[in-house]
């Protein structure tokens, strides 16, 4: 390792970084691509600013992912939420209909439909999201897919030839009860839109939004996954019953997620 690599990796690891070998790796590459200056990054990285907004993408499902400042950055843990939809895909329609809502910078869709067609299997993707800095970042990520990015809230600006027609719903709304956005690491609180994390009283004000309509937006056996925490996936599984969808809770160790599906009744 170079002395300045070394400097770098010192700055980071003061910071509080774990992973500060690969982060000045990357931060190194990233300036080296850019232009930017190395000492200007690793400042703003030390002063919390997420890793990947530095970066200008993230990696998810084995993808590079563009991601913008003040743009959610997706989780590690929400590619389990991908491998369950993309099982029920594989078991379902050969052209399957799908909507990444809350789509943020559009990762779930892109690596749902990135493993489908990789299949010689043909799909309908689209994506909406209220931001608009999200959404112009899922453009930029759904643009290779051909797939159409909307603005609007939830599914307000979406086609409506696409109701009762939806085979697979990803919807990854914000879950965190507004009580605990202070405690999220400074990372999230102070550099990703609060309307990405903030659920409500208890994270669940969202995910009740879209199960009260999606009933109506599913085709017959269509599926809604939406990721939540442990505790409070019994509440959002009585929230689909009310609305007349099967719900099942499925968890990984390995990823530490939750996601709750709900099953229009075909």
């Amino acid at each position: 390792m170079s002395a300045g690599r070394s400097d770098v990796v010192a700055q980071l690891r003061a910071a509080g970084c774990v992973f500060a070998e690969d982060e000045a790796r990357l931060l190194t590459a990233a300036a080296a691509e850019t232009g930017a200056v190395l000492e200007v990054l690793v400042a703003q990285r030390v002063s919390g600013t997420p890793l990947e907004h530095l970066l200008g993408w993230a990696e998810f499902h084995g993808l590079r992912i563009a991601v913008a400042p003040g743009v959610f950055v997706p989780r590690q843990r929400t590619a389990f939420l991908v491998d369950e939809a993309v099982d029920l895909i594989r078991a379902g329609p050969g052209h399957p209909v799908i909507v990444d809502l809350c789509c943020g910078s559009g990762a779930l869709g892109t690596a749902v439909a990135t493993i489908i067609t990789a299949e010689a299997r043909p799909v309908t993707l689209t994506a909406a999201d209220i931001d608009p800095v999200a959404v112009e970042c899922a453009r930029r990520n759904l643009a290779p897919l051909g797939a159409p990015v909307y603005q609007g809230d939830l599914f307000e600006p979406l086609p409506g030839e696409l109701r009762g027609c939806i085979d697979i719903l990803l919807c990854n709304t914000p879950y965190v009860p507004s009580e605990m956005i202070a405690r999220m690491p400074p990372e999230a609180r102070d550099h990703e839109p609060r309307i990405a994390l903030d659920g409500g009283l208890d994270g669940l004000d969202i995910f009740r939004r879209v199960v009260a309509e999606a009933p109506s937006w599913l085709a017959p056996g269509g599926h809604l996954l939406v990721e939540s925490s442990e505790h409070q996936a019994p509440v959002a599984l009585a929230v689909l019953a009310r609305h007349g969808l099967a719900g099942r809770i499925a968890e990984s160790d390995e990823h530490y997620a939750t996601v709750v599906i709900g099953t229009r009744p075909a």
